[in-house]
């Protein structure tokens, strides 16, 4: 039997949502490094950042089919209520109103990938179809540790 990484899943529509942060853009294989460093330094800068919802959460957003070069990457951001005066070297994203494959992954980040696998076998046994050209998010309620994460996955779908 294989070990189940995820909780149940779901599907459910999100609000938009307005985040600030870094932008990440490296090679492959660099993204287990350079995400996390970004993390750090968006919680160093936390306080600069305005109107922030939830400092307690981070979140990861990606394109998982990026048409073009600003499509490329990986985003470590918070949510705000609105933008104003975003701090030097930050970038802004909306992310509109979507539906999503969603569930709650609690484990290290090398178990991620399979905790991914779970989740598009599930929507695709629901009859969902993955939308790799839209946003996907990474709801991070727990980071600082990469073999303890507590994340909630979604996957956005039709």
């Amino acid at each position: 039997m294989k070990l189940k990484k995820i909780s149940e899943p779901t599907a459910k529509m999100c609000d938009e949502l307005k985040l600030v942060g870094y932008r990440v853009l490296c090679a492959g294989e660099k993204y287990a490094n350079e995400i996390p460093q970004a993390s750090k330094r968006l919680v160093n800068r936390l306080q600069e950042i305005k109107n922030v919802k939830n400092s307690e959460l981070q979140y990861g957003v990606f394109i998982v089919d990026a048409k073009n070069e600003q499509e490329d990457g990986y985003w470590v951001m918070v949510e705000v209520e609105c933008f104003e005066d975003i701090p030097n070297e930050m970038v802004t994203i909306v992310i509109p109103s979507q539906k999503y494959a969603t569930a709650r992954y609690e484990g290290p980040n090398k178990g991620i990938f399979e905790a991914y696998e779970e989740l598009h076998n599930w929507s695709a046994e629901q009859g969902y179809q993955r939308l790799t050209g839209k946003w996907h998010v990474e709801k991070f309620e727990a980071w600082h540790d990469p073999n303890k994460l507590v994340v909630e996955l979604l996957d956005t779908i039709q």
